[in-house]
């Protein structure tokens, strides 16, 4: 789609069928488009309207998709939240009326995703039909379901119609992004592993699509923004020897900036606070063996800032009322092409000065306030959309020159993680909320849509009432770093982290790339459980929590899913602390994959936030 992100396919692998549809009184078009992907059961759904009338026109509505069900009786699930509290899952019945979920932040919001799931009444994880629709775009939305007075249901995705009013002169189109639909008779389990296929496959691009994602240490828990290139430098020592392979430099490396008042905007290198070059410190970080990365976002500025002072007019604010500044900063107005251009030359110009960086956060920290554009003055109804557009045209730009450069995307933990980021993005940070009992929640709601690849886990120190074993295998379940200061470990934790690495970088094809099982949900029980099974139902890892128990609470065996039922599996508990013995009594043993399946595991304990991590190979 021109301008946006989409779904792609070879010509063995996919249809398209497009369906024209003309009002004869205006001579208007709306072109549907349905992209189908039998063998993931998946369809796409795009719309574009073209104005072939002699007149100007205006776009006031535009659904991307829509389904109509004739009968039945459904739930819906969505996925609220706020900052560092993301992707909470809600399921409630369809009622008569209407029930919307959406954005007008700008971007497609930390409240909600993208995404719903329209489910029949007794449909759970392995069992069931459900139906999804997940939004490929990265600003306002709006979903809704309405059930009506004959109790026929309709599901709708597409753009939020709030401060939406586009222009269309004659012999002009507007896009519609995509929405990705996808039904499964066989529970929601399914219906994520058909949207994880698609991602993987169909939506995620370049060499990061199968290469297998680096073990990156962060800075940003570690120091904040109180650190020298020593101390960088110390950090990166540190993390070799635990088998880390990558450091990344969060913020405060630029401009005047030791807090978040001041700086954004003046992406030139802090040189007196590191103490040296840029280039020198990603030197002798690379010298020991170690991976440099870096964090911007280029997408905001600061009022204190040498940017700001020069181009007022390129930040959205309004001109007559006094500025609310989210977090001492504002956006960048995006459809302005200039901006664009800066933009794109922040990425350009620090990795010209600095070739060997091997990695970008790129964050985004504020939703769009003052809601104002100096550069489309009269044509604002046109401003959520065209800084949308404006921003894709960047990422694009990036993308095309720097392919191998793999760049996790940011926006103050989750507020923009939907599909259309990983055309452009290797993975999402999914939450500035890192303690570990809290991301099994997060990360069990970013599962429904998102594969393991794409959501970024960091053991952090976040709430210490927990070990650092249960931190580890928690972010063990994503793509895992850490965000921490080692020297904060002890000697065993230190051994412990060294071998759940290993552990974790020999798995993590599995892990990444495997079908994911819910097999215990935390929001059911007082304990989660997942699994992940690679395609030849040879490997599996399975991560088990207890959270909370109740005193005396009885535990109950957890049924394993996806391996082969006439294949034989040994099973291994892993990740062990120095001097821990496995406490699993099926440890070592070697079980049918019908028996794990039908029987299956005591992996739970009554105890307070305690984790196992159980390898299951095939033997011959």
């Amino acid at each position: 789609l021109p301008g946006l992100p989409a779904v792609y396919a070879d010509n063995d692998e996919a249809q398209t069928l497009e369906i024209v549809l003309e009002d004869s009184a205006t001579g208007v078009e709306a072109m549907l488009l349905y992209g189908v992907l039998p063998e993931l059961d998946i369809i796409t759904r795009s719309v574009y309207v073209r104005n072939q009338s002699s007149e100007k026109i205006y776009v006031n509505k535009v659904m991307s998709a829509e389904l109509d069900f004739l009968y039945g009786d459904y739930d819906l699930l969505t996925f609220y939240g706020r900052h560092a509290m993301e992707r909470n899952l809600q399921r409630v019945p369809v009622v008569h009326g209407s029930q919307m979920i959406g954005s007008v932040r700008g971007t497609s919001s930390h409240q909600y995703n993208p995404m719903m799931i329209l489910a029949e009444k007794d449909t759970t994880e392995d069992h069931g039909g459900c139906y999804a629709m997940s939004f490929v775009y990265s600003g306002n939305f709006q979903g809704e379901v309405l059930k009506d007075q004959y109790n026929q249901t309709r599901m709708l995705l597409g753009v939020q119609e709030e401060c939406f009013r586009y222009p269309l002169e004659a012999g002009e189109t507007f896009y519609a992004p995509e929405v990705i639909l996808s039904y499964t008779d066989q529970g929601m389990n399914r219906l994520s592993q058909n949207l994880h296929s698609c991602i993987r496959h169909h939506i995620c691009r370049g060499k990061y699509k199968t290469a297998i994602r680096p073990v990156l240490v962060n800075s940003w828990e570690a120091a904040y923004f109180d650190f020298t290139g020593e101390t960088l430098y110390n950090l990166a020592k540190e993390a070799k020897s635990l088998g880390i392979d990558m450091l990344v430099l969060d913020d405060g490396w630029f401009g005047k900036r030791d807090d978040d008042n001041s700086g954004l905007g003046d992406w030139y290198v802090n040189e007196k606070k590191l103490g040296e070059t840029l280039g020198g410190l990603v030197k002798r970080v690379n010298d020991l063996g170690v991976k440099f990365g870096i964090w911007i976002e280029p997408e905001m500025v600061n009022p204190k800032s040498e940017l700001f002072e020069k181009h007022p007019d390129w930040a959205i604010h309004l001109p007559n009322r006094e500025t609310y500044y989210y977090r001492n900063q504002l956006v960048l107005d995006l459809s302005n092409p200039k901006v664009q251009d800066y933009v794109f030359s922040v990425v350009d110009n620090i990795m010209t000065e600095n070739p060997d960086l091997a990695f970008f956060k790129w964050d985004c920290n504020s939703p769009i306030t003052n809601v104002y554009s100096p550069y489309l003055k009269e044509k604002q109804n046109q401003l959520y959309i065209d800084h949308v557009r404006g921003v894709y045209n960047v990422f694009k730009r990036v993308a095309e020159k720097y392919p191998h450069l793999p760049i996790m995307l940011c926006s103050g933990g989750g507020a923009r993680c939907d599909y259309e980021a990983l055309k452009y993005f290797t993975e999402f940070w999914c939450s500035d909320n890192t303690d570990p009992i809290e991301r099994l929640y997060i990360q069990w709601g970013f599962s429904q849509f998102f594969p393991a690849k794409a959501m970024c886990a960091h053991v952090t120190s976040w709430n210490k009432n927990t070990s650092i074993k249960f931190r580890t295998d928690v972010a063990m379940m994503c793509k895992m770093g850490f965000d921490i200061s080692l020297k904060e470990m002890n000697e065993d934790e230190m051994k412990y982290c060294q071998e759940a690495v290993a552990n974790y970088k020999r798995l993590k094809g599995t892990i990444l790339d495997g079908d994911l099982y819910r097999l215990v949900s935390p929001y059911d029980t007082n304990h989660s459980s997942v699994m992940y099974v690679d395609k030849a139902k040879s490997k599996s890892v399975l991560f088990a929590y207890d959270i909370h128990p109740r005193f005396g609470e009885k535990t109950f065996p957890v049924k394993l899913q996806g391996l082969d039922p006439n294949k034989k599996y040994k099973v291994q508990e892993i990740n062990l602390m120095p001097g821990q013995k496995s406490t699993l009594v099926t440890d070592g043993g070697t079980f049918s994959g019908d028996f794990l399946m039908k029987i299956g595991m005591n992996v739970f304990s009554t105890a307070h936030a305690r984790s196992k991590v159980i390898e299951l190979t095939e033997v011959h």
